[in-house]
């Protein structure tokens, strides 16, 4: 056989390779797209697929139109608010504030059926009560509203998301003041008359236990107060402090809440509910000791936002802990905290183990976040509980959305529930190119895999009602920058292009009741076509 005639052959070889195994795997792909891991229709059918985002991580303008600085505002621009610090900040963040309009084109093209946000306080009351409404704040979050509804996408709002006027932090101390309940109950207020007659899904407060851990007992939130051996601060008391800004988040949200049962719902129709962040804890060991610190932790971390709104108290057993430490509800107050929520909002990402320190010797920081004398980590015998994220306490364990909504369900009676975070970030992103960071393959399995998890429980009988990935695009995430990456989007810094990821596309599909290609396959086809 001469020269040319082995190349032909040997080309003819190698399209015809190409071709088999691009056939196969394109069968795979069709296979996996009509029998998927979990379906849109695995899920009842008015349940609510969104995203979630929030004010301060992708607005920006963060001066204009009359927006006043807020808390964030103010600690990134004189501490430096990035642990890395780059001095990143969320001034100019998603631009969102511009590009709003397209970024709802977008969620349009996801087929997403609710879009949760949040209101910056300071757009809207620039001095909270001690000055005017603002309009043109007011203006910009009505145009938001009515062009979601425009395109068939419930407004799911979100009233306080961590940022606040700095200047109630300067006049009073914020959280730590009851003063700040009255300037929440006028911020509510004001949301429910500039747009309750479209929203019909509030949410109080965001997390209202995380920023008492993150702000006033590990200091690394500001208004950035701690003590020792919790944090390094100017300032603070982490034995106390977080319970009384704590006790001032869910006064505050129970009373705003009883405003709106009394005086809009009743014409509005709308629900109201308070988000809580939900780790799942599970005991370190089979240890008896082990069992029962794993259920001190749920009680002392969950159940402290959660049991209030449901049952007017908190939980016995952390009276029984802190004794006079813990602040108390008058009568009055339990009668309107009590059943004081529609629903619960559960922002879950990661299950941790709990290991007894009551009766146990302790390595780390005892009461570290969690009281209760329980050590909370992320590690038995050096094996992390599942993949690791970008963020230290952050892993990946699907089996966790299963067991905290049937916690959930079990321990409040099986209160309409919705997942109002549930999100992936991949470990060390700041170290990989674009292309790594769209082709998110891990972020698809990571979806995949909680779903199925929320669909078992769902089909166990919790009433789960909606559930948001975190979040719609790459944003500011607080301490960690722009280098914790959640989207289905990736943001370039310096256009703002919104870039879709392949979760993107395989969210989008799963919308439609199909199932992109599995991760693995995909890759297993990147491969096979290489090697070829």
């Amino acid at each position: 056989m001469g020269l040319n005639s082995v190349a032909i052959y040997l080309l003819f070889v190698f399209f015809a390779c190409s071709w088999i195994v691009e056939a196969s795997i394109n069968g795979q792909e069709s296979r996996l797209i009509q029998q998927g891991p979990i379906k849109r229709s695995d899920f009842p059918p008015g349940f609510l697929f969104g995203a979630a985002t929030s004010a301060y991580q992708i607005e920006g303008a963060y001066l204009e139109d009359g927006k006043s600085l807020s808390n964030w505002d103010e600690y990134c621009h004189s501490k430096g608010c990035s642990e890395l610090g780059d001095g990143e900040n969320g001034d100019v963040a998603d631009d969102h504030y511009h590009l709003f309009m397209q970024d709802i084109d977008m969620m349009h093209s996801l087929g997403l059926k609710a879009y949760r946000f949040s209101i910056s306080w300071t757009r809207i009351l620039p001095k909270g009560r001690f000055g005017e409404v603002n309009p043109l704040g007011v203006m910009f979050y009505n145009k938001i509203i009515d062009n979601l509804i425009l395109k068939g996408i419930e407004p799911f709002v979100t009233i306080y998301h961590m940022d606040f006027p700095q200047e109630l932090e300067e006049k009073y101390g914020s959280w730590l003041d009851p003063q700040m309940q009255d300037d929440f109950i006028h911020f509510a207020e004001t949301c429910f008359k500039s747009f309750g007659d479209r929203v019909k899904y509030w949410i109080t407060i965001n997390e209202p236990n995380l920023v008492a851990e993150l702000a006033y007992e590990l200091g690394l939130y500001p208004p950035n107060r701690c003590s020792q051996p919790f944090g390094n601060c100017l300032a603070g008391n982490s034995d106390v402090e977080p319970l009384y800004a704590m006790h001032n988040m869910l006064l505050a949200h129970g009373k705003a809440a009883k405003l709106y049962h009394d005086n809009f719902q009743p014409t509005q129709g709308g629900l109201i509910g308070i988000v809580s962040n939900c780790f799942m804890f599970e005991p370190l060991t089979d240890s008896y000791l082990d069992k029962k610190a794993a259920g001190r932790a749920m009680l002392f971390y969950v159940g402290w936002a959660v049991d209030p709104p449901i049952f007017g108290d908190y939980p016995q057993e952390m009276r029984e802990y802190h004794g006079n430490e813990l602040p108390t509800f008058s009568q009055e107050e339990k009668e309107f905290m009590k059943n004081s929520i529609d629903f619960i909002g559960i922002n879950h990402y990661s299950a941790l183990y709990a290991k007894d320190c009551a009766n146990s010797s302790c390595t780390g920081t005892a009461n570290r976040a969690i009281k209760g004398f329980v050590e909370i980590t992320g590690e038995h015998n050096g094996v992390p509980i599942g993949d690791r994220t970008s963020i230290d306490r952050l892993f990946v364990v699907p089996r966790g959305m299963e067991e905290i909504v049937n916690y959930m369900k079990t321990r409040y009676n099986n209160t309409p529930m919705f997942i109002t975070e549930n999100g992936y970030s991949s470990p060390n992103v700041q170290d990989v190119n674009v292309e790594d960071i769209v082709n998110d393959f891990k972020r698809i399995e990571f979806h995949q895999e909680y779903l199925a998890s929320l669909a078992d429980a769902i089909r166990n009988g919790a009433d789960v009602r909606g559930y948001f990935v975190w979040s719609l695009m790459d944003s500011y995430e607080w301490t960690l920058g722009y280098n914790a990456r959640y989207g289905l989007h990736y943001v370039d810094s310096k256009t703002f292009e919104r870039i879709p990821k392949l979760s993107a596309k395989w969210y989008q599909e799963f919308l439609k009741n199909n199932s992109l290609v599995d991760p693995s396959a995909i890759r297993t086809r990147q491969s096979l076509l290489i090697s070829y």
